[in-house]
């Protein structure tokens, strides 16, 4: 990367050398201790001593500059004091024990990055109020519905279908991300900070699944300040709740078809349309409100395995995917009222272009602005 004129507000030239801001880097792109060392000709115990801090080596050294290459940062990133750095007791995890370490690792470190984005941007930007109820501690099956009910009285939802699932978390001041592979790698999840944050999978096709993972995420916001996330018991609640979040008792009672006593799959199908959640949620739902038996649900299961509508369902090409709109509408203002473009952002941010890629979409018509780039104040 080329060298932006530095703040004078920091001088990089006397700071010393941050092994952890090599770590984040080295996590970010998914990079082993040996890909760092293949990359600059040397040992992978050398790289370990460089992030634990054994070995300093100074901002005029020559391996700076390879190391900078290596993961495509400026050289001062790796002088940054690396006081917001995310640790996975603020990340909530679906399925923490099978996640592999290495994508906890990369998330973390995108999430880190993603973090410092969206400061920048919240100092220039006006983004929403963070407005997330707090119902920690709410463990029980009517306790949870309880809490999800308070939830979309707290944001005024009323008790009907919600129709953009991802605009109603980030009018509440959550961002939802989309982070390139390690997303992936993930069902979903969330990172309790500051700016909380919802990190979605692309890759699942339907619509209504994600929506169903947007509100499991807000589920373990609202339920799980503080708590370590990720096995069987808060999952379940997580997925209590938004069941409850999306299809709100006394609405889906009144509203779920009935046609004597066998389903009525075309009502169901006109449910999921009206309220945004899969076939597979809707018949759970009523399982869980005893609107039917387990004979019945089971029967039901049975039903959509057979007509490969296990994981997708017929109606899933109906509907578009829901898109996040905060961070995108952010890069618009930061642009045009205040002249700051793509590259200017990640040389703010101390990172390449290509870096800031992997955590935020470059906008199709950003064209280089001239003006000296910012860089980021701690």
């Amino acid at each position: 990367m080329n060298a932006p004129p530095l703040n004078p507000q920091l001088n990089f030239q006397q700071a010393e050398f941050n092994g952890g801001q090599l770590r984040v880097a080295r996590h970010f792109w998914g990079m082993t201790l040996q890909d760092v060392a293949d990359s600059i000709s040397t040992t992978r115990q050398f790289v370990s001593q460089l992030e634990t801090g054994k070995a300093k080596p100074n901002r005029s050294d020559a391996i700076i500059q390879a190391l900078a290459d290596a993961v495509e940062v400026h050289p001062d990133f790796l002088f940054r004091i690396g006081r917001d750095q995310l640790n996975e007791e603020q990340t909530h995890f679906r399925k923490l024990a099978s996640t592999k370490a290495s994508t906890r690792q990369t998330v973390l470190a995108r999430g880190t990055v993603f973090g410092q984005l969206v400061n920048f941007i919240a100092k220039r930007v006006r983004l929403p109020q963070v407005n997330i109820p707090d119902h920690s501690g709410c463990t029980t099956a009517e306790q949870i519905e309880r809490a999800a009910e308070l939830t979309r009285a707290h944001w005024g939802l009323g008790l009907g279908p919600i129709s953009h699932m991802i605009r109603v978390v980030e009018h509440a001041g959550i961002v939802v991300a989309f982070f390139n592979e390690a997303s992936a790698q993930v069902d979903a999840l969330s990172i309790a900070s500051k700016r909380p944050v919802i990190v979605r999978n692309d890759a699942k096709r339907s619509p209504f699944r994600q929506r169903f993972d947007i509100a499991h995420e807000l589920g373990h916001l609202v339920l799980h300040e503080g708590q370590v996330t990720g096995d069987r018991k808060t999952e379940s609640e997580a997925n209590r709740f938004a069941s409850a979040f999306l299809l709100p008792r006394s609405t889906f009672a009144k509203a779920f078809p009935r046609k004597g006593g066998r389903l009525d799959w075309a009502g169901i199908r006109q449910l999921k349309l009206t309220f945004g959640a899969s076939k597979a949620a809707i018949i759970y739902r009523a399982r869980s409100l005893d609107l039917i038996d387990e004979d019945q649900y089971r029967s039901a299961v049975i039903t959509l395995k057979n007509r490969g509508e296990a994981i997708e369902e017929a109606e899933d090409a109906l509907v578009a995917k829901e898109v996040s709109e905060l961070i995108p509408k952010s890069l618009d203002v930061l642009r045009n009222a205040h002249g700051i473009s793509f590259s200017d952002l990640a040389n703010a941010l101390l990172v390449s272009p290509d870096f800031l890629k992997q955590i935020v979409a470059r906008p199709a018509d950003d064209a280089p602005i001239r003006k000296a780039a910012l860089r980021i104040v701690h």
